[in-house]
């Protein structure tokens, strides 16, 4: 079942039915004839290898199937938001949204740049909206544009879904896991899951896009992922999106085995704070916000970061070779810790702390396979949340 190949007519015929519990009444909402609705139907039944509906003599009831389609067909066409539009100019718009030029889209789609050209221009007609723009080789979309692609892109993304979770009614698990991993989970709490949830689930693909929270926060609003996991933002980046804790990270300050500060029976003071330079990630991130507050806990001015960096490969490379300090988790230099590159120098001074957890789009319904997959990051925090509290 391919979600762009489906006719998005008969998908809302679909929904029609399923609210209204009438054919006759479903083929007014869709202005089809009942003879186009039924036809529609037993098109997508044969589609999807499902019955959608039991009928008897004067009455017609979804199954679990057709309640778990029409629910995921009417959040579909929310976002869609227009009777005019069709699969085809979707696959179309979005392939030219994606590749930022038709001979790019039509080479992602094996479409032809002409029918690429039609469905793209049939779409903007339609919607009475322009959409792109041409600029040199390529076209940007308008801001109009980028929000029907965005929508489109979400559509999709609830089609998918409905795919997945008729594959679990057909008892087949199938599927495809999108996770945004920001740097504090790529240490131990994303790939425990991972592996957990893949022994369980072996037949569903995971795919995990690394990146910073500024990097990922797009994609998941586009619905290319499904949800990120890392350090939560305060206050919340946006009414569209949810976070969920996990569990509570404490990080520490650190240094290269060897430094001045970890001679043997050295007691670390305030004063130590400010002795060495210091490796950080950039401005705005709830990392460089604890690294301030360290300082004002102690009633000292935070001096000038000398390197600002976020990738824990850098800092490790960079620490080893100078005598700069860094303030991380434990659980992000695990191994370079037991490998002695690095040492524990101290504990932050005051309460420093930040919450690591699940951030979704507010609207986000996951599917039971994505509930199973929150299931096991939510078991694997519950495991690594004692050692945090006791870092």
């Amino acid at each position: 079942m391919a979600d762009d190949l489906l006719n998005l007519r008969h998908l809302q015929a679909v929904a029609a039915i399923v609210r209204s519990g009438s054919i006759t009444e479903a083929s007014r909402l869709v202005s089809l004839s009942q003879p186009a609705v039924s036809q529609g139907v037993a098109g997508l039944e044969a589609q999807l290898g499902l019955p959608l509906f039991e009928r008897a003599p004067g009455s017609i009831s979804p199954t679990e199937a057709g309640r778990a389609l029409a629910a995921r067909a009417e959040a579909a066409l929310r976002l869609i938001a227009s009777h005019r539009v069709t699969a085809t100019q979707i696959r179309a718009f979005l392939a030219l949204a994606s590749a930022g030029s038709y001979a790019g889209a039509a080479l992602r789609t094996g479409l032809s740049e002409p029918s690429l050209h039609r469905a793209v221009s049939d779409l903007a007609l339609g919607l009475g909206v322009q959409l792109a723009a041409r600029r040199g080789r390529g076209v940007v979309l308008t801001p109009r544009g980028r929000t029907i692609a965005r929508n489109f892109g979400l559509a999709q993304a609830e089609l998918r879904s409905a795919r997945e979770e008729l594959a679990a009614i057909q008892g087949r698990e199938v599927g495809r896991i999108a996770v945004g991993a920001m740097p504090l989970s790529r240490a131990r709490l994303l790939p425990n899951a991972v592996a957990s949830f893949n022994r369980a689930h072996p037949g569903v693909a995971i795919a995990i896009v690394e990146g910073s929270h500024v990097e990922l926060v797009g994609p998941l609003r586009d619905g290319d992922i499904d949800f990120m996991i890392g350090a939560l933002r305060d206050p919340s980046p946006g009414d569209d999106l949810l976070q969920a804790p996990l569990f509570v990270d404490r990080p520490v300050i650190l240094a290269r085995a060897g430094h001045p500060l970890a001679a043997a029976g050295r007691r670390f003071d305030d004063e130590d704070l400010g002795r060495f330079g210091w490796i950080v990630s950039a401005e705005g991130t709830p990392l460089r916000r604890q690294w301030q507050l360290m300082f004002e806990a102690v009633g000292r001015e935070p001096p000038p970061v000398s390197i600002e960096c976020g990738s824990v490969i850098v800092v490790r490379q960079l620490m080893i070779q100078t005598d700069l300090l860094t303030l991380l988790s434990p659980d992000q230099v695990a191994v370079e810790l037991e490998a002695g590159w690095l040492v524990r120098i101290a504990e932050a001074p005051g309460n420093v702390s930040r919450t690591i957890g699940v951030t979704t789009r507010a609207d986000w319904r996951p599917t039971p396979l994505q509930r199973r997959f929150l299931d096991a990051l939510d078991e694997q925090a519950k495991l690594i949340a004692p050692q945090a509290d006791h870092a």
